[in-house]
């Protein structure tokens, strides 16, 4: 009878033990995997940007409306002419200036000898004059010469550093025309070559004031 009882009481005993439920480990393991790579918190990961829909730089403006010219292989006739009527230290002055800019061949369309006789020391007064007959003050782009052309019933009219005037309308493959005292017209070729001094505007004649 006690040899029973004994072995009940090791029985409800094996049983209790096997069905105890040990509580869970509830603490994070904080340790970090021997191969985990280590992060830096204070570290941030720039947005991806399309490349597609990156906007392009834009270029810089020229230093000054005479480096447009220098840094130009079809107006070398032009630099040596503000060359040689001191007027490239004028230009790279604050400004603002708006020039009108004879290519190359515009002088080479002039009658014989008319670039030669300019460019004498003994010239200097009259090439001066030829020259800042093209400057006009002032920041006049294309925008603004339409504009002022609109304002004016279709012509506006320029007054130059020279004293004369130009008179602008609209036309040519440039969109703006250029008619001097002689009733002369140049085409505006490329427009807005923007300095930080001004604008340049190519043109494909050399205008005369007289």
């Amino acid at each position: 009878m006690k040899t029973t009882l004994l072995s009940a009481a090791m029985i409800a005993v094996l049983a209790t033990a096997c069905t105890r439920t040990e509580p869970a480990d509830t603490a994070a393991d904080t340790t970090p995997a021997a191969d985990a790579p280590a992060v830096d918190p204070m570290a941030s990961t720039p947005p991806a940007t399309d490349p597609a829909t990156t906007a392009p730089a834009t270029p810089a403006p020229a230093a000054d409306v005479t480096a447009i010219a220098v840094g130009s292989a079809d107006h070398s006739t032009l630099v040596s002419a503000l060359q040689a009527a001191g007027l490239v230290e004028t230009l790279q002055g604050a400004g603002p200036f708006t020039v009108f800019a004879p290519t190359n061949a515009a002088f080479t369309a002039l009658p014989a000898g008319t670039v030669d006789g300019l460019l004498k020391p003994e010239a200097k007064a009259d090439l001066t004059k030829v020259l800042t007959y093209h400057v006009v003050p002032g920041n006049l782009d294309a925008a603004e010469l339409t504009r002022q052309i609109q304002a004016g019933n279709g012509q506006a009219t320029l007054t130059t550093v020279q004293g004369a005037t130009l008179t602008a309308k609209a036309g040519g493959p440039g969109g703006v025309t250029i008619t001097d005292a002689k009733g002369n017209v140049a085409n505006v070729t490329t427009a807005d070559l923007k300095a930080g001094n001004g604008v340049v505007h190519v043109i494909d004649k050399v205008v005369m004031a007289n």
